[in-house]
């Protein structure tokens, strides 16, 4: 016997697959947008640095312990 079903309820199941896979999944979810978050972050700081004047290494330890 084949089932049959027609495309409005393949994509009510789809929908329904993809949200209990986010419900489920939504510890790794998070981390994946925050590191990608944490990325875009970065890059942007890099861009700016680049235009900016060069400092040495001790100045920026010096900055960081207070």
């Amino acid at each position: 016997m084949e089932a049959l079903i027609n495309t409005n309820q393949l994509k009510e199941l789809l929908k329904a697959a993809l949200v209990e896979v986010l419900e489920e999944q939504r510890d790794l979810i998070h981390d994946i947008v925050e590191e990608a978050m944490e990325d875009v972050a970065l890059a942007r700081a890099i861009e700016a640095g680049k235009s900016t004047e060069n400092v040495s290494r001790d100045e920026v330890f010096k900055l960081l312990q207070g």
